[in-house]
């Protein structure tokens, strides 16, 4: 994995990964960091509930849409 986080790049990436209208992909151009990362940090930062709520949406959206997340 990537060098860790600083509170800047944590709090610029969460709300990237949150949105519905931005992929992994870019956030990989922007940060360098993969999908495995990006989950990781997200375990860490959000309360369980929100983090599980976040990766069914995923798991929705990926379902749905060929290209996303």
């Amino acid at each position: 994995m990537g060098a860790p986080a600083d509170a800047a790049t944590v709090s610029d990436i969460i709300p990237l990964a949150l949105s519905d209208h931005v992929s992994f992909d870019q956030i990989r151009a922007l940060y360098g960091r993969g999908p495995d990362e990006v989950q990781a940090l997200m375990r860490r930062e959000l309360k369980r509930g929100s983090y599980l709520a976040w990766r069914k949406r995923l798991r929705r959206f990926s379902e749905r849409r060929e290209t996303y997340k």
